[in-house]
């Protein structure tokens, strides 16, 4: 086993992790940032209903508690003071998940040499997480309480309670998938970005591009998920190659483009009636 901040060499020799994380690692900490945030926004909006006033200042909160905790925790990690950090090189999947690869010399004892192998990269998201929710629990309830004015006293408090459940879920998460979130968080990002999308548009009632000019909400929707689509492409491409990559973030309206374009041809009420005169 090495001591933190350490990993073994081709020799089986414990040493220093004297680099810094690449674009891609950079790139999936970041995901891993955006989770508790996006999910705080998406609990804040769910619960505050369409009288309250709060909702606004409830996102900007959010967002601050992200960032300050997302500051603290690069300023608190090797070298402690500096936003940069120095790592370990992830090489393949079975380095997140050196508990199970434990030898048994004699298949009597076990031999436990485990050891955070893509140091920092495992414990930081969970220290990430616990600044996260410290900030929440210090200053969410007090502005809640001041300005949700627009909701009951017992939904007041449901973004909260939300996400004291859902900040458990992604402690396992990381624990259980770290390393299988690290490979496939880009694939992630395109496909719920997609698929929460054409659900908001539908159920938006959003069939014309007027539609979308009524509310400013729904530009701004439609904006982060294109922000979310660029994130993706992004980290699949990792901008090795700007001449070839950064044409892709072309194809980040086409989604939304393409259900506009055809959302009046399956309109329900529509299909419905033709299929009825059909019979």
């Amino acid at each position: 086993v090495c001591p933190r901040g350490q990993r073994t060499d081709d020799n089986k020799i414990c040493r220093e992790c004297l680099g810094s994380p690449d674009r891609y690692d950079w790139l999936y900490l970041g995901f891993m940032a955006m989770l508790p945030l996006v999910l705080h926004w998406f609990f804040i909006e769910w619960y505050s209903g369409k009288k309250s006033s709060s909702a606004l200042l409830q996102h900007l909160t959010a967002l601050l508690e992200c960032s300050v905790a997302a500051v603290l925790t690069l300023l608190l990690s090797d070298p402690v003071g500096s936003l940069h950090i120095r790592s370990c090189r992830v090489k393949k999947l079975s380095d997140w998940y050196t508990m199970l690869y434990n030898p048994s010399p004699d298949y009597i004892t076990t031999v436990h040499c485990t050891h955070e192998a893509v140091y920092p990269l495992y414990t930081i998201v969970f220290i990430y997480y616990a600044f996260c929710l410290v900030l929440m629990m210090l200053l969410r309830p007090l502005l809640v309480k001041k300005i949700a004015c627009g909701l009951g006293r017992s939904d007041r408090f449901k973004s909260i309670y939300a996400a004291l459940y859902f900040f458990p879920i992604l402690t396992v998460l990381q624990a259980v998938g770290g390393g299988l979130l690290y490979y496939a968080f880009p694939y992630i990002i395109l496909v719920l970005s997609l698929v929460t999308l054409a659900v908001y548009l539908s159920a938006s009632e959003v069939e014309f591009f007027k539609d979308l000019l009524v509310r400013k909400k729904r530009l701004v929707v439609l904006f982060s998920h294109w922000l979310l689509h660029a994130y993706g492409i992004i980290s699949i491409s990792k901008l090795d190659k700007l001449e070839q990559d950064l044409p892709l973030l072309a194809l980040v309206p086409a989604p939304a483009l393409f259900y506009l374009m055809t959302a009046k041809y399956t309109e329900p009420s529509r299909i419905l009636s033709e299929g009825g005169n059909g019979h």
